[in-house]
């Protein structure tokens, strides 16, 4: 489970480093680039839901499995130098990443259960430092290796990695054995305000950080630093996500619900974007360490969530289904939005009001997802919230 979260994230954070080359390669105007960074993070939204669908006819290992062969021709794809294979690949990716990522919270429920926020916070750490890797190395990657494309379709290799350990070490289940599917429908669960609730979290805190992957070097190389200490800049503030995505679900053990910790994460990106894209530059590292702990957190809080409020693994994969289909379909918005601002030349100052609105908004849905309720189906198969 921890190699197949390392993969996760590089498919998305290696490509906002080298947008500046693909964009002067291409001839993308700003408006198809906005669409590039957008594709994978609305695939996310789009296949998410398709996981539990998949997981009862193929069984949840095999899908994964096949999720990681898409997510490694996805890849391989991208190596190809041509705008249509750099979509494709883009999109096989998004659909890939969407997928897996949807089942990870069930398969934790499932298989370790008393554990289950604890060990969502251990594979959510592995996620982030798949991001970091990706952010931090895409631009020394494409410079070795002679081009942008050869640069993303290196990261095949550790997709590769991941299938086999996968195939090799996955449990196994019978599925004849295993409980009747019972309760928790789509419907019921729409019916359900919790269910939204958490949806609209993860969307939220979502957006900020598909901004983050796919704009934050575009932003402060327009505040005047390089493509490389943008690059290192975003790698850094990614790889501090490790130290929060391990640590908040700890944090949210402590009291009776998550919202002091939801509160807490947010206030930080909040002062790391202000600090990155407004104070003077001796505050960016700081500004990026900041952002990291805070989106770490976030992150890991919002999977933490889905475990937190379902009473099995069953309904915890439905719910995964439901947020994260949900949420990074709204999550997409965050990056075309984006996109779209900068195509008009809209300047830093505004920007940065807008991402703390998103934090504003996400902290409003925080205070409902957050409190100590359950959903779970009774003896009479009807989904309930307690």
């Amino acid at each position: 489970m921890v190699l197949v979260g390392l993969n996760l994230r590089p498919a998305l954070s290696t490509l906002a480093p080298l947008l500046a080359r693909i964009q002067q390669d291409t001839g993308l105007s700003a408006l198809s680039i906005g669409a590039l960074t957008t594709l994978p993070v609305l695939c996310l939204g789009i296949f998410a839901p398709l996981a539990p669908w998949l997981a009862k006819r193929l069984g949840p290992e095999n899908t994964l499995a096949a999720a990681l062969l898409l997510l490694a021709g996805g890849l391989a794809l991208r190596g190809v130098p041509a705008i249509v294979a750099l979509f494709g690949g883009t999109l096989m990716v998004g659909a890939a990443i969407g997928v897996a990522g949807t089942l990870l919270p069930a398969l934790v429920k499932r298989e370790l259960p008393a554990g289950a926020d604890l060990m969502t916070g251990v594979y959510t750490m592995a996620l982030c430092l798949g991001g970091a890797l990706g952010a931090g190395l895409s631009v020394p990657l494409a410079d070795r290796l002679g081009n942008w494309s050869t640069g993303l379709a290196s990261w095949t290799l550790l997709a590769l990695a991941a299938l086999v350990a996968w195939r090799l070490l996955m449990p196994r289940h019978d599925a004849a054995k295993a409980a009747p599917d019972t309760g928790g429908s789509l419907r019921e669960l729409l019916s359900q305000p919790l269910a939204w609730q958490v949806m609209l979290f993860m969307g939220s805190q979502s957006s900020l950080a598909y901004i983050v992957f796919g704009w934050l070097p575009t932003l402060l190389m327009a505040r005047g630093y390089s493509e490389a200490e943008a690059g290192w800049m975003m790698g850094a503030s990614v790889m501090v996500q490790l130290v929060a995505a391990l640590s908040a679900p700890w944090l949210a053990r402590l009291g009776r619900d998550q919202r002091p910790a939801l509160l807490i994460v947010l206030t930080m990106v909040a002062g790391g974007f202000w600090l990155l894209l407004q104070a003077p530059a001796m505050w960016r590292w700081p500004g990026a360490v900041l952002l990291g702990l805070g989106q770490g957190g976030g992150f890991s809080l919002a999977l933490t969530l889905i475990v937190l409020r379902t009473a099995d693994s069953r309904l915890a994969g439905k719910l995964s289904g439901l947020v994260q289909g949900g949420g990074y379909t709204l999550a997409a918005l965050g990056p075309l939005a984006i996109g779209v601002m900068l195509q008009f030349d809209v300047g830093l100052t505004v920007l940065t009001r807008v991402l703390l609105g998103i934090v504003a908004v996400s902290m409003g849905f925080a205070l409902f997802a957050g409190r100590n309720r359950r959903l779970e189906v009774d003896d009479a198969g009807r989904l309930l919230t307690r």
